[in-house]
């Protein structure tokens, strides 16, 4: 993950990543505080209108962080700019321009980006077959939502949670997966 702009956020995520991907002792309380200083920084830099484009510029941002937080708590609305716009107590035309300028994409794609990353987490993290994720992520069909992870992370969600997972897991989601097209035929 990359955070544009503020070099020690960036040197704190590369550490989270790092100490996250390994077994090691202690790795729960040194994950814990770098966080915590993770959060810090993230706070500090976004002080001001200075702060790069991006999440943390967003929810420094009142209105915007509205809107965001409403994205984050139901990736599986279908949200609509005039909805988003209406929680951020903003016409959709001023929404539109101020959630761009100030997170570095339009809403919908933003919107889309955080469904994708939470269906990342879910395949990688939890043992839920793909049409669960899909609808937890706003798709109605398993079809519709493999093709939209496909577009956007650029392998098939069940590749996808084959390569990502620890290998015993990988391996069952990967079968279950196979197993569901198969029963499905």
């Amino acid at each position: 993950m990359h955070v544009r702009g503020v070099e020690r956020l960036s040197v704190l995520v590369r550490l989270v990543d790092a100490e996250s991907s390994e077994r090691r002792s202690g790795r729960d309380l040194v994950l814990s505080r770098l966080v915590e200083v993770l959060l810090i920084e993230a706070l500090r830099s976004t002080s001001g209108d200075d702060a790069p484009p991006g999440l943390l510029r967003g929810l420094a941002d009142v209105r915007i962080a509205r809107a965001m937080r409403h994205m984050h708590d139901a990736p599986a609305r279908a949200w609509t700019v005039a909805q988003l716009a209406t929680k951020a107590a903003l016409s959709r035309s001023a929404f539109h321009e101020r959630f761009t300028r100030t997170v570095g994409l339009p809403p919908m794609e933003y919107l889309l980006a955080w469904r994708m990353a939470v269906a990342k987490d879910l395949l990688r993290n939890h043992d839920v077959g793909i049409d669960e994720v899909a609808e937890r992520v706003g798709y109605g069909s398993a079809s519709t939502f493999s093709t939209a992870f496909s577009r956007h992370v650029g392998q098939p969600p069940g590749r996808y949670a084959a390569t990502e997972t620890d290998p015993t897991r990988g391996r069952m989601a990967f079968r279950r997966v196979k197993r569901r097209r198969v029963n499905s035929t």
